[in-house]
């Protein structure tokens, strides 16, 4: 069995309890080359205390999790996205990383019109492009599971990430794999397939999907092996489309917040090695 980790990515999320000093010690002493932070843990920090934590350790940054929401529909709520957005893009910029993640957002309190919505992302993203692309950072759209689709993310399946990033150059828009989300596509193949074509493949996000579902369906994310998702398919499918990036893991799970913070880096290690890597 391989132990090259050197694609490996730690999400913050996965380790919830950790600060970011922890969560890059802990990369540190996993041998876990990368992280993908999210921003309330670059927030506690201070930023530029956050960007030399990172730098000092050695680790690159594989992501910054997240900008989006950008469903609102009245034009206070649609200024405060874009002005949260921007300052995304600006940490993105001073942790240096090229990947934002976008969550799109849902359906705006007391609305119903799914396409409107739709709409108000598409014209929101027109705003936020230039402004990301004059910083080098690329913005990287994120299809959620259709549960989450009222309230978290309009678009939920690849397909449409990549219509919604279409009008763009690849190096400004791009498309995340995350198998949570995505497994149950199928038309998943040959989604991936165009995503690779087009090369729009900025991130590959592997977890497992629980059974029974949470009572907070946030928490169904399990580590690789423990729940549905065949990686080794998926994986084969990424990696034929040309995708040679760094592999976060991102679970949202109560029972690993409450493990050993490395306890649950080195059973990544073995699941990653045994379910993902094979088929990177």
């Amino acid at each position: 069995m391989s132990t090259d980790f050197s694609r490996l990515s730690l999400n913050s999320a996965t380790t919830k309890k950790w600060t970011l000093a922890e969560a890059v010690d802990g990369c540190a002493r996993a041998g876990i080359p990368a992280i993908g932070p999210w921003r309330d843990r670059v927030a506690e920090a201070g930023l530029d205390k956050a960007a030399k934590l990172i730098k000092d350790a050695g680790l690159r940054v594989s992501s910054l999790c997240r900008g989006g929401f950008l469903t609102a529909a009245d034009p206070e709520g649609q200024a405060a996205a874009l002005a949260d957005n921007f300052e995304a893009v600006r940490e993105a910029v001073a942790l240096d990383t090229q990947e934002l993640f976008l969550v799109v957002g849902g359906l705006a309190p007391g609305e119903k019109d799914v396409v409107a919505a739709r709409q108000r992302v598409a014209d929101r993203l027109e705003e936020l492009v230039p402004f990301a692309s004059e910083n080098g950072v690329r913005l990287v759209l994120e299809p959620l599971h259709p549960m989450y689709a009222a309230d978290r993310a309009l678009i939920s399946t690849l397909g449409q990430a990549l219509d919604l990033a279409a009008p763009y150059d690849a190096k400004a828009v791009g498309v995340a794999v995350d198998t949570f989300h995505v497994w149950w596509d199928p038309e998943l193949k040959a989604q991936i397939d165009r995503a690779g074509r087009e090369n729009r493949i900025a991130s590959y996000q592997v977890c497992d999907f629980n059974l029974p579902i949470a009572a907070d369906a946030l928490l169904s994310r399990g580590m690789m092996g423990d729940g549905v998702i065949d990686f080794g398919t998926i994986g084969t499918w990424v990696r034929d489309a040309g995708y040679k990036g760094d592999i976060e893991v991102e679970i949202f799970n109560q029972e690993i917040w409450d493990t050993d913070g490395d306890t649950v880096l080195e059973t990544m290690k073995q699941r990653y090695a045994e379910l993902v890597l094979p088929f990177a």
